[in-house]
């Protein structure tokens, strides 16, 4: 891999990085990038227990890029993100586990005026039984 393909590897990990955290009302960062894995995503997100696989290319490669996110997931839920040069990023997730992801962004997205954690079911975003 050459370096400037590397470099946009890094800058899409820092958007991705910056966009999820925003939209999850916390704090990402780059992962510790050497070996793949649990340990090791590509973006992390504090106090969120997802694995995040970037994809900054031009010509996705979907399923190759799928079973890497769930590889290196080891069990955990996971989203693909990924954007091409000029359009909008994109999230991927398997639709057997679209309801956990979905609990997951509740859970950490809607922080109050004050900054209070919403509540998810008095807010009336999904049931007593935390469905929609």
């Amino acid at each position: 891999m050459g370096r400037s393909s590397r470099e946009k590897g890094k800058a899409g990990e820092r958007e991705c990085a910056a966009e999820m955290a925003g939209l999850l009302c916390t704090t990402g960062r780059r992962g510790v990038q050497y070996a793949g894995g649990p340990d090791s995503p590509d973006v992390v997100l504090d106090n969120v227990e997802l694995h995040i696989e970037v994809k900054r290319v031009e010509r996705l490669s979907l399923y190759a890029a799928v079973a890497q996110a769930v590889r290196d997931a080891a069990g955990k839920p996971w989203l693909l993100w990924t954007r091409r040069n000029r359009d909008e990023s994109l999230c991927i997730i398997a639709t057997a586990h679209l309801l956990e992801v979905a609990r997951l962004i509740v859970a950490h997205a809607g922080m109050g005026e004050y900054g209070e954690q919403a509540d998810p079911v008095a807010d009336g975003w999904v049931g007593k039984d935390g469905r929609p």
